[in-house]
């Protein structure tokens, strides 16, 4: 059984067309007609999820994977705009996510017709293409072209598009036959490496002495990772990575908070480089934001295939190609120089590991504590995804196992979809997926668990803290009145979802009973399960504070 609707035939066409072959269908009345054809098609495989705005990070979970565009599809009026924190993220992040929503004809809108809003170009501040499109015939061709235009751009620029559809009823009539249509292949223009002045580049590079290289979220790829080995054994250029960066090497700093947080003036200026390449999504660390504005390099060149970063206000050099292009085109053309500029860093990063060390070996339970017993567990070649606010920066300052890929919704940095956006990378791949999540950011959205399509071996590890650790550690909300509305203390626990949603539990409320759950906890199993660790509110910060003092 088919849609009867031509138009929605041929936005089911489309999608098949551009190799689409998994969407996520939230239910709904007037998106009848293409939930009758995505359920029905052959080669594309229909997901449902009720909740819209878990379906869209759902979907964005499995395209942060593949990275090929996911589609979603939801009904008319508010469902739509449940889209909005997912849409967001993909813009950020460069993730390809197809949004079709279904609408009323225009003539119902604004006239007191229910569950009607203003739908056409309502993500317009955070969406590539917007596809407002008619049913009638006699717009086929505009159609087509609309719809064409936008599934192209999500695929060759990876970020979110939006096909809206208008359908009057009826909604539900079939047909046998799914018609094929063409749809015209717009030319995009491929960048071209001739516009970057390699040779004045390397100039300026090889008389520094002081090179820094930053690299933020970045996919894994192995190539150029091996290729930043080649950078890496040159003196002269010292490597910071986020956690989420995916890059390990044994000359690079990975830990960047651990490193700079007791710095003086003088040291700061030692730091300060010449020269700073960018590549990678969102920086995490705030200290290394603050650094480099006040201490501003001479040369700042940021490398992107979309769009010039200027994070730290002093960009010079916008390099608009893929990272690994220009890393590998630049090689030909630099030395390396004599200077004790990564040999002196790094050193300081060896004494530091050492302290860290030293002081984990001796604190007690907390969410420091844990989060160290948490990433020495997770079994080698598995996928970490870790929710934001205060577990990001935890594992900031921690190492991981080289065979495990890290991943953040770091584009908006928001705490909204990221268990929902775990599960649907952990459905997107057969290995091991683990998830580390506060409290906060796991019951606001619960609804994730909501969701037949949960692989048995996923894992949560929630540390729960009892509401919004990150308000005590950031300055200033303990300095006034209003603090329970920063941190919104609750005595929730797991527990009961489990059971609803048919999760194995497990708890834990000290350092002994969680390395003990630990041990079997990734073993196979007929449910995901979830381990919750309970963590002292009112010492977690003070732990963390008396850290930083440590390793000074």
């Amino acid at each position: 059984m088919y849609p009867k609707k031509e138009l929605a035939q041929i936005v089911i066409s489309a999608c098949h067309q551009f190799n689409i072959d998994t969407v996520v269908i939230s239910p709904g009345s007037r998106s009848a007609p293409l939930t009758i054809g995505f359920s029905n098609h052959k080669e594309i495989e229909a997901l449902s999820i009720v909740d819209e705005r878990s379906a869209a990070f759902f979907a964005l979970g499995i395209a942060q994977q593949t990275q090929k565009p996911v589609a979603i599809l939801c009904t008319s009026g508010s469902a739509l705009l449940n889209y909005y924190p997912a849409i967001a993220e993909a813009f950020y992040s460069n993730i390809p996510l197809v949004v079709i929503s279904a609408d009323r004809p225009k003539h119902l809108i604004d006239i007191g017709d229910g569950q009607t809003i203003r739908q056409e170009n309502v993500f317009e501040n955070h969406i590539l293409f917007s596809a407002n499109l008619i049913e009638n015939k006699k717009y086929k061709t505009r159609n087509s072209q609309l719809i064409g235009e936008a599934l192209q751009i999500s695929v060759s620029q990876k970020g979110p598009v939006h096909i809206n559809v208008p359908f009057d009823e009826p909604l539900y009539e079939t047909v046998s036959d799914l018609k094929e249509f063409n749809f015209p292949h717009i030319s995009m223009s491929s960048l071209d490496n001739s516009h970057i002045d390699y040779d004045n580049l390397a100039k300026i590079w090889n008389a520094a002495e002081k090179k820094m290289i930053l690299v933020g979220v970045n996919y894994p790829d192995e190539e150029l990772y091996q290729l930043m080995d080649f950078y890496a054994d040159d003196e002269s250029v010292l490597i910071l990575t986020e956690t989420t960066s995916n890059l390990q090497n044994k000359k690079v700093v990975n830990s960047i908070d651990q490193l700079i947080f007791s710095l003086d003036d003088a040291q700061f200026k030692e730091l300060q480089p010449e020269v700073l390449i960018t590549f990678g999504g969102m920086i995490v660390s705030k200290r290394i934001k603050s650094f480099l504005r006040a201490y501003q390099p001479k040369h700042h060149w940021n490398i992107d295939e979309k769009k010039a970063i200027n994070t730290f206000f002093c960009l010079s050099e916008f390099i608009q190609t893929k990272p690994f292009n220009f890393f590998l085109n630049f090689k030909t053309l630099i030395v390396k120089k004599e200077s004790k500029y990564q040999s002196r860093w790094l050193q300081i990063r060896d004494e530091k590991r050492v302290k860290h060390a030293a002081y984990l070996s001796k604190i007690k339970h907390s969410d420091f504590k844990v989060f160290e017993q948490a990433l020495e567990s997770i079994p080698s070649n598995s996928q970490l995804q870790i929710s934001n606010s205060s577990i990001i920066r935890y594992a900031q300052l921690f190492s991981v196992k080289d065979s495990i890929n890290i991943f953040c919704n770091r584009g908006t940095s928001g705490i909204d979809g990221s268990t929902s956006t775990a599960i649907g990378a952990a459905y997107a791949k057969n290995n091991q997926t683990v998830f580390i999540t506060g409290d906060l950011s796991f019951f606001y959205d619960s609804n994730a668990l909501w969701n037949k399509n949960i692989p048995k071996n996923f894992r949560i590890i929630i540390i729960n803290n009892s509401g919004g650790g990150i308000f005590k550690i950031i300055p200033g909300p303990k300095t006034t009145n209003a603090s329970k509305y920063f941190e919104t203390p609750h005595c929730l626990t797991a527990e009961h979802l489990c059971k609803m949603h048919a999760f194995e539990y497990q708890k834990a409320f000290s350092t002994e009973k969680v390395n003990e759950q630990l041990k079997g906890f990734y073993e196979t199993s007929e449910k995901p399960k979830i381990l919750e660790i309970f963590t002292p509110s009112e010492e977690n910060d003070l732990i963390l504070t008396a850290y930083f003092k440590y390793i000074q």
